[in-house]
């Protein structure tokens, strides 16, 4: 099972009251940031940060 952590970020109003409108459709707001969040960082651009960024933590030790 995929292991959580929080994080707290501050939107602008306008923004969200848009995520709230997400619920009438049956979206939780989590579950709305975390997808658009996989999917973007799935992309092609950011494939090779992600793997810089793996490569450098498994030299530091992290898991």
């Amino acid at each position: 099972m995929a292991r959580f952590t929080r994080i707290v970020i501050q939107l602008p109003l306008d923004l969200k009251l848009k995520l709230d409108k997400l619920k009438l459709r049956g979206y939780t707001t989590s579950g709305f940031i975390r997808a658009v969040l996989e999917r973007e960082l799935r992309k092609p651009e950011h494939a090779q940060n992600n793997q810089e960024n793996d490569q450098e933590m498994e030299g530091n030790g992290r898991p």
